[in-house]
């Protein structure tokens, strides 16, 4: 493990943040009020009293940068986590599917599946993720390499409810 100075983790998100605010800003240029109108429920916002068309309209702005948020902001988290765990760890970008991060720490391989938060599926969503998880055990297995292999939920906020600081969840850990 290699120190790394908080001022490193400032310097890149200084760099950085602006990415994110240039895809919100490409996500709102590509709108296009039918393909939204397509992808949103009209009986909500009937419900939410939503009368005016320039209210419907906002609210459909909203709707759809709140979601695009989500996504590019998630990814924005990803890239800052292999930054971070790249200097510390000589962690790499995972080419494995479902697997956003790799490193080596003490004779243990940790992959690493990074979400924003800890609340950011459901049960199939989960369950997909084991999935990714177990395939990636299979392809190092196959690629000669004797190590052992922890699977990590990586979450950037958030905690989960353990005096450990983790939560074994059976085929991998939720940090």
């Amino acid at each position: 493990m290699k120190p790394m100075e908080l001022s490193e983790v400032f310097e890149y998100v200084e760099k950085n943040i602006s990415k994110f605010h240039l895809k919100r800003i490409e996500k709102l240029d590509s709108l296009k009020l039918k393909d939204v109108l397509k992808k949103k429920n009209p009986y909500l916002f009937k419900a939410k009293n939503i009368l005016k068309t320039q209210d419907l309209v906002q609210a459909l702005i909203d709707a759809f940068l709140l979601s695009s948020e989500d996504g590019i902001f998630g990814d924005w988290l990803e890239g800052l986590a292999v930054y971070i765990c790249e200097r510390v760890y000589n962690g790499i970008k995972s080419a494995v599917p479902g697997i956003d991060l790799e490193f080596d720490k003490e004779n243990t391989r940790f992959i690493v599946s990074i979400k924003s938060g800890p609340n950011w599926g459901n049960h199939s969503q989960v369950a997909k993720l084991v999935d990714y998880f177990n395939s990636a055990r299979k392809v190092l297995r196959t690629s000669g390499a004797d190590i052992q292999v922890t699977a990590i939920n990586g979450c950037c906020y958030g905690r989960t409810t353990t005096k450990n600081s983790y939560k074994e969840k059976g085929d991998y850990y939720k940090l």
